[in-house]
């Protein structure tokens, strides 16, 4: 932030006080006087005193106190006098320059900026501009990753994800709630999608160890344009939706990685409800047991190979047929064939998602 913003200001209350004030910058250096002095000359003393904590400081004439943080301020009000009236004066310089900085912090800071472009609060058409102004990189590759626990842990969430990305300009950290934080960061041109799930698992380890657990991380995908930033935002939100619903035990989901899922989760339930209805015309899958179905599940992990499977099960291989025979008899689909095999994976997803969806009423 440029010391210029206290301008108008310095030389306002110069004009009622009658005595010459000015501003330091947090490395001592002047940034604004009302009379002549060398900008050049460094404070070192000033500062060193204000490391202590002390409110106020006199020196060479002049009454000082910090603006911010007690023991290492990031401005310095300064007034001519070392009198009980240049202490009030300084007093009321510096919770007026604490003030503007606040605004200016408000209405400038890049991390508030990106927080209302991930949340959709600025239009489009002012992004650009609005970056430019701030000095933030545009068209370069951000990606969002939404960070979601079940306890209100958002502090330390925060302060976690800030530890381990904190690039000025490239990496914003941020809450959304109590549940959710956010971090925003550029990426690599040649960046991989083994960098992004390095970045959640990173995020994903250090908050287990601070003993936070059921930690789940929605990854959007890359854009290539700071005013898509809502779009990645949007899609880390819906990976974690769909994780939910589909892969439960998985705690980092990617939107670029989510497949058909990502389909059946935007079907509407009445056609859901129509497909399972063709598909299964003999009977449901309600009908089947839960042997059968962990049956299912590892005969399509060994993609339909009967002898792995049964392997897998720790079962003779005649078992394993008269298992998929009993389900072909239930069903009518024999999953040992391709096109059975698919629509019976698409309809275990779409009865999950319509399961889900009853829990949610």
């Amino acid at each position: 932030m440029s010391g210029r913003i206290f301008e108008n200001i310095i030389y306002q209350m110069h004009d009622i006080i009658g005595r010459e004030l000015g501003v330091l910058d947090s490395e001592g250096y002047v940034v604004e006087y009302s009379g002549k002095m060398d900008n050049e000359e460094q404070m070192e003393n000033v500062i060193n005193a204000f490391a202590d904590g002390s409110d106020f400081i006199v020196y060479n004439n002049f009454t000082f106190k910090g603006v911010g943080r007690k023991n290492k301020p990031e401005y310095i009000a300064f007034v001519a006098g070392e009198d009980e009236i240049a202490r009030k004066y300084c007093a009321i310089l510096a919770v007026s320059l604490e003030n503007i900085k606040q605004y200016h912090d408000k209405k400038y800071d890049r991390g508030n900026f990106i927080k209302n472009v991930v949340l959709d609060n600025i239009l489009p058409g002012d992004i650009e501009a609005k970056a430019k102004e701030l000095h933030l990189p545009i068209n370069v590759h951000w990606c969002v990753f939404l960070v979601r626990t079940y306890e209100k842990n958002n502090m330390v969430v925060q302060d976690v994800i800030q530890s381990l990305f904190h690039e000025k300009n490239k990496d914003f950290v941020f809450t959304i709630d109590d549940y959710n934080c956010i971090l925003v960061k550029e990426m690599k041109s040649n960046y991989s999608s083994g960098d992004l799930e390095a970045i959640a698992e990173s995020i994903l380890e250090v908050l287990n160890g601070q003993g936070i657990a059921n930690v789940y991380i929605g990854i959007g995908s890359v854009v290539n344009n700071i005013k898509d930033l809502a779009k990645s935002y949007k899609e880390a939100q819906v990976a974690l939706e769909v994780g939910k619903v589909f892969e439960n035990e998985k705690h980092i989901i990617n939107y670029d990685t989510l497949g058909i899922a990502r389909l059946v989760h935007q079907l509407p339930t009445t056609l859901c409800k129509l497909f399972l209805a063709e598909v299964f015309k003999k009977g449901s899958i309600d009908d089947l047991d839960e042997e059968t179905m962990i049956t299912i599940k590892k005969f399509f992990e060994n993609n339909l190979n009967v002898s792995e499977t049964a392997r897998k099960l720790y079962v003779h291989r005649n078992t394993l047929v008269y298992r998929l025979d009993k389900i072909q008899k239930i069903t009518g689909m024999d999953l040992r064939t391709f096109d059975h095999a698919i629509i019976f994976k698409v309809a275990m997803m779409v009865k999950k998602y319509l399961d889900s969806n009853t829990m949610k009423i």
